[in-house]
């Protein structure tokens, strides 16, 4: 008997790397629905999300929308994975907190929410330049980290505990893709040596290497909604669709990770 094919959900409009990841996903016979996340979620039932596995690759406003509606499991790191890292991984302090501590900041810190895009990933002067009481809930945890600046940047697309594929998308602060780094993939080694089992199965995890060659863990970012680059498509979709992926085949290990 022949299984129904899989489907994968992608909003109306595309980053190029999610042109990429469509063009990839077709190849391999996947079927594919672009529509706004209200429209998904209204036709649900619609026979062109009827049978087969169902998946998504889009940004969290937008799959927080859709996922719950078509059973779809979203991993991703738990929010102070980064920050319970150890400084030989992150080469600077990193802490967990809710955003109303952070109003207490007196010196510059990179603050960023661990999942998503709700406080903006900036260098803030202090604390108060933070989002105030009146648009952010003062329980809302936030990253606070020591600033770093890092010469290059690179995306590690991690599933099963191993790098799959792996790509350069920034220098020196800009956009600029690039093969992957032998460096960035032994650390990206050592890293899953040391921290993988408190990672999903599927996840994508940023390094950078600073102007003084010292490699850091930059932040992990959810592989369903993280870019691919220069990655190779076959493997950075294989890692995208293990992360956003029917509810009712998560392993047990996964459980503990879903969004």
């Amino acid at each position: 008997m022949t299984r129904p094919p899989r489907t994968l959900v992608l909003p109306p409009r595309l980053t190029v790397s999610a042109r990429t990841l469509r063009a990839t996903a077709l190849r391999r016979g996947l079927r594919i629905v672009e529509a706004t996340a209200s429209a998904v979620a209204a036709s649900a039932s619609a026979s062109e999300l009827e049978g087969g596995a169902v998946h998504l690759h889009a940004g969290p406003s937008f799959a927080d929308v859709v996922a719950p509606t078509l059973g779809i499991a979203l991993l991703e790191a738990p929010a102070d994975w980064l920050a319970l890292l150890p400084r030989a991984l992150t080469r600077r302090d990193v802490r967990a907190m809710p955003i109303g501590d952070a109003y207490r900041l007196r010196r510059p810190a990179f603050v960023k929410s661990p999942n998503d895009k709700s406080i903006s990933a900036l260098v803030y002067a202090d604390g108060s330049r933070l989002p105030g009481p009146d648009a952010v809930d003062p329980a809302t945890v936030v990253l606070v980290s020591d600033v770093m600046t890092f010469a290059v940047e690179h995306r590690l697309h991690v599933l099963d505990g191993a790098v799959r594929t792996a790509g350069q998308y920034a220098e020196a602060g800009r956009l600029r893709l690039g093969p992957p780094d032998g460096d960035a993939l032994a650390f990206g080694r050592d890293v899953l040596a040391a921290a993988g089992a408190s990672l999903p199965s599927a996840i994508v995890v940023d390094v950078g290497r600073d102007d003084e060659g010292r490699w850091a863990v930059i932040e992990a970012n959810a592989a369903w909604a993280g870019g691919c680059y220069l990655a190779d498509p076959e493997r950075a979709l294989d890692t995208v669709l293990r992360a956003a992926g029917p509810a009712a085949d998560l392993s047990p290990r996964d459980r503990a990770f879903v969004r």
